[in-house]
């Protein structure tokens, strides 16, 4: 079953649930893929819905951020809540130790030197880790191994 499938039969399921949050969320992932399906003329694979989660993440995660400070709090978990949802539908993450292993595996088959090749670096890591692990922490992880 593929992750668009696993969306599609979740929502079926929150429809009979009558859970309306759930829904909600689902509802707008569903509406991402296919904007994306629609305005790039593509049917999306597992590593593409997977990217398109993991941005709606991160804007939730800036959201919730967001309405703490403008002392929301009833939009903070509202947020929070579509996190939570949003967040099943991720692959595991990795570890930060797994991460760094990683970088470090990428530069030396790159054979990037400095922090001159990180563009470079970053492309191979985004291929390989997309959806595996938060960029953010990746790009530490790439600086950091570049400095040395």
């Amino acid at each position: 079953m593929t992750l668009k499938e696993r969306i599609t039969d979740d929502m079926k399921a929150a429809m009979r649930a009558k859970d309306t949050e759930r829904l909600g969320a689902i509802r707008m992932l569903t509406a991402a893929i296919k904007q994306k399906e629609v305005d790039e003329r593509v049917e999306l694979d597992d590593a593409a819905v997977v990217s398109i989660v993991d941005k709606l993440i991160k804007q939730r995660k800036d959201s919730i951020e967001a309405f703490r400070k403008a002392d929301r709090e009833d939009l903070a978990v509202k947020e929070e809540a579509e996190l939570k949802v949003l967040s099943a539908y991720l692959p595991a993450r990795l570890s930060a130790e797994e991460v760094e292993a990683e970088v470090r595996a990428i530069v030396a088959e790159l054979g990037a030197s400095g922090p001159g090749d990180m563009g470079k670096v970053m492309g191979a890591v985004k291929a390989r880790l997309a959806g595996k692990a938060e960029m953010g922490q990746v790009s530490a992880a790439v600086k950091a191994a570049l400095a040395k």
